[in-house]
Parts: C-alpha cells; sequence; structure tokens
C-alpha cells in the first residue's frame, strides 16, 4: 500500500474514532443527572406546610416532598444570610471559608462546588440573590441581584452588566432561570441555582397577592408574650425553694421584637400616611427606597390596598393597649410575609411545571431549602441569628433523579456544611477531604448505617442592628447547649424533649451538672473537629 494511501487510511479512522467518542460523550453527559437548587432567604419551615400547615398551604414546595425526601431535622450551623450561602457553596464551617459574618466580602478563590461541578463538565449558573460582596465564581454564567435586591424593578448584574429587570422579583427570578435553561446546552448536564429574595425583610408582597391573608385567622404563638425569666440560671439550696438567680439574658438584650420600635411600623409594616403623622426611625427608608421603586399602575394597586388599612390604623391607634397594638403590628407582619411565601410556592410550581414539560424533571435532582429558619412570633420575634430552634432550622427537601430508591422522611441530624457534598457526590464527582459535611445520598438510600450524633453552631455577627450575642454550641437529639460570649458569658442548657419551646434553661441545676460536663466534652470535641479556635475556650470548672 502506497504512503499517500495509508496516511488517509489512518486519517479516517481517526476521524471515525473522534465522532465515536464526542456521541458516547454525549450519551454520557446526557444521563449525568441535572441539578436544580432553590434557596429562598428567611422562609420558616412552620410556613411550608410539608412541616406544618398552621398558617399557609405551599402545594407546590409539598410536591418535591411527595416526589422525593423530607429532612425533619435540617439544621444551619450560623442562621445568617452571607454566612449560610458560603457554607453551601464551601461544605465548610464560617471560621474555616471565612465569611463568619455579612460584612466580610466573600473570598471567590476558595475551592466551591460549582467549580468543582464545572471542571467535570457541568454548566453552571446563578440566578437571583448572592448577597456575598464579591464577584461570583466557578459560574458559565450569572444573573445575580445587587445586595439584598429589591421586591419590586430589582437591579441585575449579568455576567457584569447592569440592567434593570421590571416587575416582581420572585416572578423575574423565575423568568430568568427558565430562560436560561431554554438557551442552555443540551448536551451537557447542567447546575443551576435559583436563589429567591423572598421571604426577606420587608416583605413586600406581589400587588396580585395584596390582600390574600387579609381575612386568615393567623394564630399568635403561645410564647409571643415570653419574658424570657425561665432563661435564667435556676439554683436550689439544702432545704430551699428552687429560685432564678438574675443574671444577664442574652435573648433579652436583642433587639428583634415585634412589639418594639425593633418592626418599623412604616419600614416593616408599610404605615406610610400621606399626612406624615406616623414618624419612625426607617420611615424614609421605606419611602425613598423600596416604595418609590413602584412604577404608577404598581403604585395605584399598593395605595388602594394599603392607604384604608393606615386610615383604620390611624383611628384606633391611641385606643390600643400595649398587648393590642403587638397582636395587631404581629398580624400585619404575617399577613405580608405569608403573601411572599403564596407567590414564591407559585413560582416553584411554574418552574417545576417547566421541567416536566421539557422531560427534564426525571433526570434532574430538585432541592428547595432556605438559607436559615426566621421567627414567625415566636417570644414576640422576627428575624434570625440564634440557635433557637426557630432560627437553626431550615427547611430542605430534594427530589431525586428516577432510579434512585430513597426513603420518604429522613429523621437524623443533617446541616447546610453536608449541601455540597451531596450534589458533587450525586453528579459522580469527588468529594474534597477537606469538605467539612458528609454527603446526604447514602443516608437517603438508606445505606448509612450510622450518622453524626450531634451539630455545630457558631455565630459572630455581634455588635449588630439586632444585637444578638456572639455564641457557640452543640445540639444532640434530645439536648442544646449553647455558650453566649463576648461582652457577656452565660450558658443556656434545654431538654429538646420535655422543652421544645426552649423556656425552661436547666444550667446550673446539680441534677445536670453530669450531662451539662458531657455535652460539654461533646461541644469540645466538635471544635477540634471542626478546627474552630474562635470565640473563647469552654471552661469546666463552672459549677454548678
Amino acid at each position: 500500500m502506497h504512503t499517500y494511501s495509508i496516511t488517509r487510511f489512518l486519517f479516517l479512522i481517526l476521524i471515525v474514532a473522534q465522532f465515536s467518542c464526542n456521541g458516547y460523550q454525549k450519551q454520557v453527559d446526557s444521563e449525568r443527572p441535572n441539578i436544580v437548587f432553590i434557596m429562598t432567604d428567611d422562609h420558616s419551615y412552620q410556613t411550608l406546610s410539608a412541616y406544618d400547615d398552621r398558617f399557609i398551604e405551599t402545594p407546590n414546595l409539598d410536591r418535591i416532598a411527595e416526589d422525593g425526601v423530607q429532612f425533619v431535622n435540617s439544621f444551619v450551623a450560623n442562621s445568617i444570610c452571607a454566612p449560610s450561602r458560603a457554607t453551601l457553596l464551601t461544605g465548610k464551617h464560617s471560621h474555616i471559608n471565612g465569611q463568619i459574618n455579612n460584612q466580610r466580602a466573600f473570598d471567590g478563590s476558595q475551592q466551591t462546588f460549582p467549580k468543582l461541578l464545572q471542571k467535570a463538565g457541568y454548566q453552571t449558573a446563578l440566578i437571583g440573590k448572592w448577597h456575598l460582596r464579591s464577584t461570583p465564581t466557578g459560574y458559565d454564567y450569572y444573573d445575580r441581584l445587587i445586595g439584598q435586591g429589591d421586591y419590586y424593578n430589582s437591579d441585575f448584574i449579568t455576567n457584569g452588566d447592569t440592567a434593570r429587570a421590571h416587575g416582581y422579583v420572585t416572578d423575574v427570578i423565575t423568568d430568568k432561570s427558565i430562560q436560561w435553561l431554554e438557551n442552555r446546552n443540551p448536551d451537557k448536564p447542567f447546575a443551576l441555582q435559583v436563589h429567591h429574595k423572598a421571604s426577606h425583610r420587608v416583605w413586600m408582597p406581589d400587588t396580585s397577592t395584596l390582600g390574600a391573608f387579609q381575612d386568615t385567622n393567623i394564630p399568635v404563638p403561645e410564647t409571643f408574650f415570653d419574658d424570657f425569666k425561665g432563661k435564667q440560671y435556676l439554683k436550689t439550696g439544702f432545704g430551699e425553694q428552687p429560685q432564678r438567680v438574675p443574671m444577664r439574658i442574652a435573648a433579652a438584650e436583642s433587639r428583634m421584637s415585634i412589639a418594639a420600635d425593633d418592626m418599623d411600623l412604616v419600614y416593616d409594616l408599610k404605615m406610610l400616611d400621606e399626612e406624615g403623622e406616623i414618624q419612625t426611625k426607617y420611615r424614609s427608608m421605606y419611602a425613598n427606597g423600596s416604595y418609590v421603586r413602584l412604577d404608577e399602575q404598581q403604585k395605584a394597586a399598593w395605595d388602594a390596598h394599603y392607604d384604608p388599612i393606615i386610615r383604620a390604623f390611624k383611628q384606633k391607634r391611641d385606643q390600643m393597649s400595649d398587648r393590642e397594638l403587638a397582636i395587631w403590628k404581629y398580624t400585619r407582619y404575617m399577613q405580608d410575609y405569608l403573601a411572599t411565601i403564596h407567590t414564591l410556592d407559585n413560582n416553584v410550581g411554574r418552574l417545576l411545571d417547566y421541567l416536566k414539560a421539557e422531560g427534564l424533571y426525571e433526570n434532574t435532582l430538585v432541592v428547595y431549602t432556605s438559607d436559615q429558619g426566621f421567627y414567625m412570633g415566636e417570644y414576640g420575634w422576627f428575624d434570625k441569628r440564634f440557635m433557637y430552634e426557630q432560627s437553626m432550622r431550615t427547611p430542605l427537601l430534594m427530589k431525586f433523579p428516577k432510579g434512585i430508591k430513597t426513603r420518604e422522611k429522613v429523621d437524623e441530624l443533617v446541616q447546610n456544611i453536608d449541601w455540597a457534598p451531596t450534589l458533587l457526590d450525586l453528579a459522580g464527582v469527588e468529594v474534597p477531604a477537606d469538605m467539612q459535611g458528609k454527603s446526604l445520598l447514602p443516608l437517603v438510600k438508606g445505606e448509612q448505617s450510622s450518622w453524626r450524633d450531634a451539630l455545630y453552631y457558631h455565630y459572630y455577627e455581634f455588635p449588630n442592628e439586632h444585637m444578638v450575642k456572639k455564641h457557640y454550641g452543640i445540639r444532640t437529639e434530645r439536648y442544646k447547649l449553647i455558650h453566649f460570649y463576648d461582652d457577656i458569658d452565660t450558658w443556656e442548657l434545654y431538654d429538646l424533649q420535655e422543652d421544645p419551646m426552649e423556656l425552661n434553661n436547666l444550667y446550673g441545676q446539680p441534677e445536670y451538672a453530669q450531662l451539662t460536663h458531657n455535652l460539654k466534652e461533646q461541644l469540645q470535641d466538635l471544635r477540634i473537629k471542626y478546627q474552630d479556635k474562635t470565640g473563647v475556650p469552654i471552661e469546666f470548672d463552672d459549677q454548678q
């Protein structure tokens, strides 16, 4: 055979081989699971009906639970926005990834799960809230809000370019997410993060849902008027009656009260009267911020709803007792909050319907969660931050790709350090050894014979607007031990089985001395395991 013929023959073999490889790779890629990770902001588990149906029905979110797995004991490691998002990205606690509070900028040069997925051939995208004071890295495409963003006509930065998007932000984020899905490369797997602004303060409903909960009977939590005295140490002596020892109480020194000016009548509850008679600390922030972003049509609908409420409030305000005013504020807060959740639920339904219509649903992991929990009036509060259940807990639902048989509910203790390892594991990407969380995949498949028996928590942002003290602690299946430190030095111990609302501090009682010592040892072990040298050391000679 002539040299020319041999060369041509080999060239043809290479071309055929290349096409075969490309075809095989496309087939392999098409079989790899897609990921849609939906994260909301400050969505409490109390207002997701798969967990709790006292306040609202969320049929579309419940669809994810019905088709997948509901995590009954899902928690965060630091209940505040930016740190929680950094933990999602890195699979590491705040002191390791560096995002201990909302003020710092996230170090985007570090290892994150989107970078690892991208390296493994995934198309990666983030749409919505970023809130990390840095440029997103590890994404082929991002379309993010600036800071907290706005509920109406918000500005977005799309791969570096800024533009205003007209409309209600939950609708806009969903529209943008569907648009990205339509324009993606269909031959490659994708990982899409849909990060909503809702239901963050100041809870501005869509004009189509204004008044949706106006006539709803919203139950007031039994702890709404709690005075926090149960959080003092209880000391007993021989022949004496148990007495609470006066002490500084971290909960009492916080500024998250609905009844107090912490919840602003104008900024939070929309009581912006034309006469200017309702003057509050944050009136101008609302009047010159959120309110002025409304266009004429939106403003007309907004005023038509709120003006009668403002007039009615002004007429009866002077006749209200402090207790009545507190309950009125709570009800107003909840009406707006629940309306934002209603629109959110509808938009999650839109996204799920799109995935089904396009034949993507079966091969896609759909995750729904929030960056942390939120107070729905428990202890008279709104906001989060504390290690107490309402803010440390967060909803977590996962619908797995077809072919993966899972449990319907998972009761084990899981945490947001586990999210990144889970996404990587499902995608067939090796989970880095330095990630501090664990993949949930073996757990949901029933293949995990043992699991963690305790969670570690550390909150850093003090002083801050809500004046929640720095604290760290341990939560087991039954007990919780918290150490408040910095300008305070107090401990709280709760039996979650007997006292689920955490009203009775057991720390300091002789009968709990051994339990306290054991929990402190466990807490110390967790601090060593997770390499946390921040905060103050644990003292064992406190007694008790």
